[in-house]
């Protein structure tokens, strides 16, 4: 079994995707003195490369100098990835990272849902993890993060049927990579665990995103608004009973009363937030609802378990893409 180097400061850090999430990791990562690249949109990099990162954080706010390109080549430098592309783009990116990549590079993958780090590890020979993303974040201008809570993570090591994974991300060693990416990012400022667990962890956000994701972009809403609405609460409800027999059929159980109580936290603490998908929409991006409620749907069929609101969800966020499409 070979081995791999350890993560440390001194490893080199590359952010593939850098949008507002990966712009706050890798920032918050350059702000401690890593070697940090984003690779991100050509606004971005401009903005960055002429100005620095500029983070508006609730404890700080400052310009951070870090590296940025718009060429994915710069990955081949990297110790570590945090790969923060949308869902959609996981695939075409997986491939293009394969032609790159050192085979002792460490994936950390920070995307919304389930199937992205399954998919990274059936294309990738190197050792994939899962992290999962609690954090409020927007880009309010090229180059400029906007922070509007939280920013923890949850990583974990997650064995994939078919999956390429090399020894390295197996075992004894996985465990020593996590530790130490976990401890790179505390040093940071990042509250950062690692889960044995982290596949729950995975789909009670995937839970958290199926839920209110798409309500909060049909409805151009904030989540404190939105749950005024009794109808609405109503919708909530049913998303989640669909939501937690799917689930169930998977494996994965969760206690509805913690989960109602969850939710009800979050109405609270981010009542001035809108989802992802609702940023997405009111930009005429693609959003990731495929790999939202789009697979909750596919996984309820496999099942044959009716979900018919998260399928009414899917195809109103499909025609609201559609006529976006079709605008433009």
């Amino acid at each position: 079994m070979s081995q791999v180097p350890p993560i440390s400061r001194s490893s080199r850090v590359v952010v593939v995707g850098a949008g507002a999430v990966g712009c706050f990791y890798g920032g918050m990562l350059a702000r401690h003195g890593v070697d940090v690249t984003l690779i991100a949109r050509a606004e971005h990099v401009k903005a960055i490369t002429a100005h620095g990162l500029f983070m508006n954080c609730q404890t700080f706010q400052a310009h951070v100098p870090i590296r940025a390109t718009t060429e994915l080549s710069a990955a081949a430098q990297a110790d570590l990835v945090l790969l923060c592309v949308k869902s959609p783009d996981t695939e075409a990116t997986g491939l293009a990272l394969r032609q790159v990549l050192s085979p002792h590079t460490v994936v950390l993958n920070l995307q919304n849902g389930v199937d992205n780090a399954p998919t990274l590890q059936r294309l990738l020979p190197n050792p994939v993890f899962p992290a999962v993303v609690y954090v409020a974040t927007a880009m309010e201008g090229p180059g400029q993060l906007k922070h509007n809570g939280r920013g923890e993570l949850v990583m974990g090591e997650m064995n994939t049927p078919g999956a390429l994974t090399a020894p390295e991300g197996q075992g004894p060693q996985a465990q020593r990579l996590l530790s130490e990416v976990a401890t790179l990012f505390a040093a940071a400022g990042v509250p950062c665990d690692v889960s044995a667990t982290v596949k729950d962890a995975l789909w009670f956000k995937f839970l958290i995103n199926c839920v209110v994701n798409a309500v909060s972009a049909i409805g151009q809403i904030e989540y404190g608004r939105m749950v005024l609405v009794p109808e609405v609460r109503t919708l909530l409800g049913q998303l989640t009973t669909e939501f937690l027999a799917v689930a169930n059929a998977e494996g994965v159980h969760f206690d509805r009363a913690h989960v109602d109580e969850t939710f009800e936290g979050l109405y609270r603490s981010m009542a001035g937030q809108r989802s992802s998908t609702a940023q997405d929409v009111a930009r005429g991006k693609r959003t990731e609802i495929d790999h939202l409620n789009g697979l909750l749907t596919r996984l309820g069929q496999q099942h044959g378990i009716p979900t018919p609101t998260h399928q009414a969800l899917y195809a109103l966020i499909k025609l609201l893409e559609f006529r976006q499409q079709a605008a433009a």
